[in-house]
């Protein structure tokens, strides 16, 4: 009876070769440790890997910076009863002569309502022409009509009072309970008391954000500081767009952690350790508490203030990491603020990756086996 036999030494590259591929087939999370140190500068990348302690964790949480401009926060208070294009006034002409020249019949008394200054700021009066009436009060439009008005009928008395029109409004959106369009008022002439008109807001004062646009000029503040700092609660103008909205913030988390997901800003700052504790905590039958990693642009002040060399001009990358088993790792931790567009990767223990990989090798030992048995 005739068998085939393959030689052994035709066999050991067959099971090698079977072991190799079974090794790069092993399944992870992500990059281990030593892959993301092999990628710093000082290697074959092109990342500044920094670990953190207390002088970077002080350097790194430079606060994020939200107010308004100069621009915004010089404007004064609009008078409550300044006339504004687009109001409504009423007069009241008094004549001293039986028969005047606006009174009706054998009144001395001609009521002229509802005339609406227009878009040039100018209202028409008989006998007294075009008068500019946007920009003045009542009672300054009241002498320039009398003046007018004087050179027609003896000592003509006018009274002059304004009837709030929509030259002046402001656009209220986003999460507030009343969006529309609302006129400026002597109550609502500051963004507090706008927004307040509009009905407050419908998300939680810490994550609200206010942004007012004004012409070409769109700045942003977080609306709590508006109720800590006067000058925040800016006068508002006619034209402007305020946009009431929740924090638009976020971090991503991923590697060996109680689960992988994308999170919004809750409150203004979240350290390390609380956005880690936002998805569980670490895994602990995977995660290496050495290797908690936070991948980040950085600004380039800030890349400066940490190397200590050059001047960087543009963003930086960094990789921040962080060593939970150290003696003020914790602190480390608890002390490093998270950014917005941040991504926090922890990495699996070792003992994790090589009980992986025996297993995977132990598998595809029995199949070599097989593929011997089958060759003999």
């Amino acid at each position: 009876m005739f068998t085939f036999s393959m030689p052994w030494g035709r066999q050991l590259p067959l099971m090698i070769a079977i072991v190799a591929l079974a090794s790069c087939a092993v399944s992870r999370d992500g990059p281990t440790r030593r892959e993301i140190f092999e990628g710093s500068v000082m290697r074959s990348g092109d990342a500044h890997i920094i670990m953190v302690n207390k002088r970077v964790a002080h350097a790194a949480n430079r606060p994020e910076a939200l107010g308004f401009s100069h621009a915004l926060r010089a404007g004064a208070l609009m008078g409550g009863d300044t006339i504004r294009p687009g109001d409504v006034i009423r007069l009241n002409v008094y004549e001293n002569v039986p028969e005047g020249l606006l009174a009706p019949g054998e009144t001395n008394n001609a009521i002229i309502d509802e005339i609406q200054v227009d878009d040039a700021g100018f209202v028409f009066v008989p006998y007294a022409g075009r008068i500019r009436a946007a920009g003045q009060t009542p009672d300054a439009l009241r002498r320039a009509l009398t003046q007018t008005l004087d050179e027609q009928t003896p000592d003509p008395q006018v009274v002059v009072s304004r009837l709030q029109g929509d030259g002046a409004t402001v656009s209220v959106t986003g999460d507030v309970n009343g969006q529309g369009v609302y006129p400026i008022t002597r109550a609502s002439n500051r963004l507090s008391s706008m927004i307040a008109t509009a009905g407050g807001i419908a998300v939680p004062l810490e994550t609200a954000q206010v942004l007012v646009t004004r012409g070409n000029r769109q700045d942003s503040a977080w609306l709590q500081d508006i109720y800590s700092d006067t000058s925040l609660d800016i006068a508002v103008r006619g034209g402007d767009r305020i946009l009431i909205r929740s924090d638009q913030r976020a971090f991503s988390v991923l590697g060996a952690t109680g689960s992988v997901d994308r999170m919004t800003f809750d409150t203004r700052e979240i350290s390390a350790i609380d956005a880690l504790a936002m998805v569980g905590g670490l895994d602990p039958l995977r995660a290496d508490p050495k290797g908690v990693f936070i991948f980040r642009d950085e600004v380039p002040e800030v890349a400066t203030e940490i190397l200590g060399i050059g001047q960087f001009v543009t963003d930086v990358r960094f990789v921040y990491v962080l060593d939970l088993t150290a003696p003020t790792g914790m602190f480390n931790a608890r002390d490093f603020k998270i950014r917005d567009g941040d991504t926090i990767f922890v990495t699996e223990a070792a003992s994790v990756l090589w009980a992986r990989q025996i297993s995977a090798l132990t598998g595809t030992l029995t199949a070599a086996g097989a593929v011997r048995r089958a060759a003999n």
